[in-house]
């Protein structure tokens, strides 16, 4: 198991390739599916980092602008209020 981590590190270091490597512990291709799928689930996992955080920023600015809106009710509801009452200062 050492010699397979050392392995997979070296190839992801670039260190050798799978080619050399499986030449190197004479293993056939059918066992290097897991390598091939070793690559694949952290080329997702660097992509997926921006999209969390764009989805983050996404969210937090729903949230920003529903507050907002929600403010601005407030205040043209009070304004109204004001109006009604006769409060010119409230305006």
């Amino acid at each position: 198991m050492a010699k397979r981590k050392t392995m997979v590190l070296d190839i992801i270091q670039g260190k050798t390739t799978v080619s050399e490597a499986r030449q190197a512990f004479d293993l056939p291709p059918p066992r290097w599916s897991w390598v091939d799928e070793g690559k694949r689930r952290m080329e997702n996992a660097l992509r997926t980092k921006p999209l969390e955080i764009k989805e983050q920023y996404e969210k937090q600015l729903r949230e920003l602008r529903e507050a907002y809106g929600e403010a601005m009710l407030e205040l043209r509801a009070r304004k109204k209020l004001a109006s009604l009452l006769g409060n010119e200062d409230e305006k």
